[in-house]
C-alpha cells in the first residue's frame, strides 16, 4: 500500500489529486470541532458516553466523535448513505427508476440528483428527531421555534456539506469520497483508544496483567484485520466462454473470461442494518428514561438488547446473515447476467444458456453468500461476545475494523487503476 502511494506521488496529476483529497478531508476534520449554537456540549457528551449501544453511539462512531462534541457534522454522512440505499431499493421496485438506471451516464446523473434531494429531506427529518431526543434529555440550552430552526438547519446543512465534499473527492480526488469521510472519522478516534489504554495501565499501577491485556488486544486486532482482508478479497470465479461470431469482415469472441462472485459482496451494509435495528430498543429506553436493569417486564426486555447480553449476540448474528442475503439479492441479479451472456454468445461450460445458467449462478451465489454471511456475522459478533464477558460496550469494533480495512483496500485499488490508465501506452509499445 505504501509503495503504491509513493509511486502515485511521483506522478504530478495523481499528486494533485492526493493533495486535493487531503485538503478536503482536513476541512472535514475542522468542521468536526465547530459547535452547534444552542447545544450543551457536556450534556451531549454525557448522553453519548452513557448510551454507547444506542443510535447516538452509532452516529458518534461514524462522525468521528463529532456528535459527542455537538458540532455541525454530528449526523455525519448517514442520511446520504440511507438515501443511497433507498434509491437502490426503489431502482429494483420502481420500473421508471429501473429504466432510468439503464440509460447510461445521463440516467445515473438524474438518479444522483434525486439522491441528493432525498438526502436533504432525510437529513432534516433526522435532525428534527435528534432535536426532540436532545430536548428530552435537557441537552438544549434554549427553547422555542427559533432554536428548533437553528439547530435542525445546522445539522442538515452539515450533512449536505459533507455530501458535497464526498462528491468532490470522488470527482476530482482519488475517488470513494463518502467512504473516505467515514474512514477518516473512524480512525480519528484512534487517539481515544490509545488514551484509554494508557489510563487503564496507570489505573492498575502498571501491573503486568494490564500490559498482557493490551498485547492480547493488539494481537486480536491484527488477526481480525487479516481475517477481514481474506474475506474482502475472496471470490469465486465462474469460467465463461464466448463463441466466435462474424460482424462484417471482423470476427469477435472466442475468448475465455470469468464472472467474479465476491464472498463479501454486500460489504459492511448488513452489519450497519443489523446494528441500526438493534439500537432502537436501547434508544427508546434511553429517551423514555427506562432502566434496562430494572426488575420489571420492560426492564428485563430492554436488557436483552444490551451489548453485554448473549441474546443480543444471537439476534445480531442472525440479522447479519439475513441482511447479507437481502442486500446481495439487490446488488446481483443472476437472471440479468444470464440474459446478457446469452445475447453476447457467452456460456458456462456444461450449462445451457438461459434459465439453466441463471439457476446455476444462483446456486453458486447462494453458497458463496452463505460463507460471506457467516464470516461477516463472526466479525460483528466477536466484539459483542467480548462485551458479554467483560461487561463493557465495545460491540462497534467489528464494524469499524471492517469499514477501515475495506475502504483502505478499495482506495489503493483506485490509485493503482489510475496509475495503470496513465501508463497504458508503455504496455502497448
Amino acid at each position: 500500500m505504501f509503495r503504491t502511494l509513493a509511486n502515485a506521488w511521483k506522478i504530478p496529476d495523481l499528486r494533485k489529486k492526493i493533495l486535493y483529497t487531503a485538503l478536503l478531508l482536513v476541512v472535514f476534520r475542522f468542521g468536526s470541532i465547530i459547535p452547534v449554537p444552542g447545544l450543551d456540549k457536556e450534556m451531549v457528551k454525557a448522553i453519548v458516553d452513557g448510551a454507547s449501544d444506542t443510535l447516538f453511539g452509532l452516529f458518534n462512531t461514524f462522525s468521528g466523535g463529532a456528535f459527542a462534541n455537538a458540532t455541525i457534522f454530528a449526523m455525519s454522512i448517514t442520511p446520504y448513505i440511507n438515501s443511497s440505499i433507498i434509491m437502490q431499493l426503489l431502482t429494483v421496485a420502481v420500473p421508471a427508476l429501473e429504466r432510468l438506471s439503464k440509460e447510461g451516464e445521463e440516467g445515473r446523473k438524474k438518479i444522483a440528483s434525486i439522491t441528493r434531494y432525498v438526502t436533504v429531506i432525510l437529513g432534516f427529518i433526522q435532525a428534527a428527531g435528534l432535536y426532540a431526543a436532545l430536548s428530552a434529555q435537557r441537552a438544549i440550552t434554549t427553547s422555542g421555534f427559533l432554536s428548533f430552526i437553528t439547530i435542525t438547519f445546522t445539522f442538515t446543512a452539515g450533512t449536505a456539506f459533507l455530501m458535497w465534499l464526498g462528491e468532490k473527492i470522488t470527482e476530482k480526488g482519488i475517488g470513494n469520497g463518502v467512504s473516505l469521510i467515514i474512514f477518516i472519522g473512524i480512525i480519528s478516534r484512534g487517539s481515544e483508544l490509545v488514551n484509554a489504554a494508557i489510563s487503564s495501565v496507570q489505573a492498575s499501577n502498571y501491573s503486568i496483567m494490564s500490559f498482557v491485556t493490551i498485547v492480547l488486544v493488539v494481537i486480536a486486532a491484527i488477526i481480525m484485520i487479516a481475517f477481514v482482508i481474506t474475506i474482502n478479497e475472496g471470490e469465486r470465479r465462474l469460467p465463461v466462454q464466448y463463441a466466435k461470431r462474424m460482424q462484417g469482415r471482423k470476427m469477435y469472441g472466442g475468448q475465455s473470461t470469468y464472472i467474479p462472485l465476491k464472498v463479501a459482496m454486500a460489504g459492511v451494509m448488513p452489519i450497519i442494518f443489523a446494528m441500526s435495528i438493534l439500537s432502537f430498543p436501547a434508544t427508546i429506553a434511553n429517551l423514555m428514561g427506562a432502566q434496562p436493569a430494572a426488575n420489571t417486564f420492560w426492564g428485563k426486555f430492554l436488557a436483552l438488547f444490551s451489548q453485554t447480553h448473549w441474546v443480543y449476540a444471537i439476534i445480531y448474528f442472525l440479522l447479519v446473515i439475513f441482511f447479507t442475503y437481502f442486500y446481495t439479492s439487490i446488488q446481483f441479479n443472476p437472471i440479468e447476467i444470464a440474459n446478457n451472456m446469452k445475447r453476447n454468445g457467452g456460456f458456462i461450460l456444461g450449462i445451457r444458456p438461459g434459465k439453466p445458467t441463471s439457476d446455476y449462478i444462483q446456486k453458486i451465489l447462494t453458497r458463496v453468500t452463505l460463507i460471506g454471511a457467516i464470516a461477516l456475522a463472526i466479525i460483528a459478533v466477536i466484539p459483542v461476545l467480548a462485551s458479554v464477558f467483560t461487561h463493557s460496550n465495545i460491540g462497534i469494533g467489528g464494524t469499524s475494523v471492517l469499514i477501515v480495512v475495506s475502504v483502505a483496500l478499495e482506495t489503493v485499488k483506485q490509485i493503482e487503476s489510475q496509475m495503470l490508465m496513465r501508463h497504458y501506452k508503455g504496455f502497448l509499445e
